[in-house]
């Protein structure tokens, strides 16, 4: 009995003994693990700027390939991001949100995510951007076209300064027409398609008064059968040169496009839709203001501020068709006014 007890006191001993390697082992495991997540960690941190890109996240009323206000805004962000590098920058976009309660439902949600900036492409968004943006405070939001941050400190708001370019383009088409007569089609009454229309009909007068100069406003931002109208109607009276502001333009070029008669764009270069006869643009370098906006907040700087694209800055160019011949002299005036607007030797009155 006793060799029994024995026995199992001696098995018991044993066995504990094989246990205490396993109790001692449990921290030897973690001391590595311990011991590697600082020196794991270390190059993540000094990597970080680069490791996490700029991210943006913009709403449009139109789409991105409108030749106009969306495709402007899209292609500056192609811009940045080649600039950056796609592994520093990243964007995302809803376009076609022409609905202002969808907008401002993507626009919330894209600030749920976490995107560093949140751009409202368009006036009608102002309202909506005003109620979310307090949600929101460590994110940043840009609206445009106005200068109106509505004082919060994560709002930006841009505009551009359209009747620059404008003016060149109708100070090229004043030179350029025979007939004398010019049409010019018109959206809506507002923003920056009226500075547009305004700074040409200026640059046309301010050429050759005696040019007859009709404007038409149709009333909408994208009904291109009506612009197609319109243009028609403007060839009839006689004009040939016709140009006109927001993306229902692609109907009006195709109707210039068949009548062979002169096209000045803006916004976005239309040369591609009718090669023949677009002679220039003013294209929005949005890309300007988007870069300076990045710094801001890379900084700490969220919003508050407002900006202006013009020629001066390069947040306008005259973007010239190099399918369309344009002569020598009317080349040369227009890099005349271009520069005269940008160094303030020209002054714009506007009508």
């Amino acid at each position: 009995m006793k060799k029994i007890v024995w026995f199992v006191l001696t098995l018991a001993l044993v066995l504990s003994a094989c246990g205490a390697p396993a109790a001692t082992e449990a921290p030897v495991a973690e001391v590595p693990a311990a011991t590697e997540a600082p020196v794991a960690e270390v190059p993540a941190a000094t990597e970080a700027p680069m490791a996490e890109p700029f991210r943006v996240a913009v709403v449009m009323p139109s789409a991105i390939t409108d030749l106009a206000f969306g495709q402007s805004m899209y292609d500056a962000l192609v811009r940045v991001q080649e600039e950056m590098g796609a592994e520093n920058f990243e964007f995302v976009y809803s376009e076609g949100m022409f609905v202002v309660d969808d907008a401002a439902a993507a626009i919330r949600d894209y600030a749920t995510q976490g995107f560093d900036l949140i751009i409202a492409h368009g006036s009608q968004y102002g309202s909506s951007l005003q109620e979310i943006a307090p949600d929101f405070p460590e994110t940043s939001f840009a609206w445009g076209t106005t200068v109106d941050t509505f004082g919060q400190a994560n709002i930006f708001a841009y505009e551009a300064l359209s009747q620059e370019g404008g003016y060149v383009n109708g100070v090229l088409a004043a030179t350029l027409s025979t007939s004398k007569v010019i049409g010019v089609i018109g959206p809506i009454e507002t923003g920056d398609a009226k500075l547009y229309v305004d700074g040409f009909k200026a640059g046309v007068l301010a050429t050759d008064p005696a040019i007859q100069v009709n404007v038409n406003y149709i009333g909408s931002f994208s009904d291109i059968a009506l612009a197609s109208e319109s243009a028609t109607t403007q060839i009839a009276a006689g004009a040939d040169v016709l140009t006109g502001s927001a993306q229902m333009v692609v109907g009006a070029i195709g109707k210039a496009e068949e009548a062979n008669v002169l096209w000045f764009g803006t916004q976005s270069n239309q040369a591609s839709l009718a090669p023949s006869i677009v002679v220039a643009s003013q294209v929005y370098h949005w890309e300007v203001m988007l870069k300076e906006m990045i710094g801001l907040i890379q900084d700490g700087t969220l919003g508050g501020q407002s900006f202006s694209a013009n020629l001066a800055n390069g947040g306008q160019v005259i973007e010239f068709n190099d399918g369309y011949a344009l002569p020598a002299e009317a080349q040369a005036l227009a890099d005349e006014t271009i520069k005269g607007i940008a160094d303030g030797t020209v002054t714009i009155t506007l009508p």
